[in-house]
């Protein structure tokens, strides 16, 4: 995808920052789950049957990501120089914060999100839309964004996809040198 970045660079990063994060979680978290609640209606598919405690759990689950993904878009923003998104990226290779951990909390957080919603609403579709998301986001991962980031920044891409996980956090291993 070319890089949006003469045109864009002409507003300020703080108020691209906010345009993207208000403009993408609304979609996802609002739009989207609407949208899908009529779905669920539309069919006829029943809540799924889930304890007043299995809801909570999933609310809890969906405000653990959702200060995760801020904490992490703020962090890449913010040490990257950039938006988080593919057509206004990062211009800093950015491998400390949450990226130390995981080399793709955004996008982990963004499918935890999914998956919380829909067990707080209880929602069939969204339960759907989390399980389809994993095959995507993982595709979107290997296929785009990570060719782009080793034609971006390199070797130290390439020893930062060494030592992190893609999804599952841990502990970094020591530099392969």
């Amino acid at each position: 995808m070319p890089n949006a970045g003469p045109i864009l660079d002409r507003i300020p990063l703080p108020i691209r920052k906010v345009a993207y994060y208000l403009s993408f979680l609304g979609v996802l978290l609002v739009v989207v789950p609407l949208g899908l609640r009529q779905i669920d209606a539309w069919l006829g598919w029943p809540a799924l049957p889930l304890p007043v405690g299995g809801r909570i759990v999933g609310w809890t689950v969906f405000a653990i990501c959702f200060l995760l993904y801020t904490a992490a878009s703020i962090h890449l923003m913010s040490r990257g120089r950039g938006g988080y998104v593919e057509f206004d990226p990062p211009k800093e290779f950015v491998a400390t914060g949450a990226f130390r951990w995981c080399r793709n909390p955004i996008a982990a957080c963004v499918l935890g999100m999914i998956f919380g919603e829909a067990i707080g609403l209880a929602s069939i579709s969204m339960l759907s839309l989390f399980a389809v998301g994993l095959p995507i986001a993982h595709a979107q991962v290997v296929l785009l964004e990570e060719p782009l980031l080793r034609q971006r920044f390199g070797a130290a891409y390439d020893e930062y996809t060494r030592r992190v996980p893609r999804w599952i956090p841990r502990r970094p291993r020591e530099s392969v040198a």
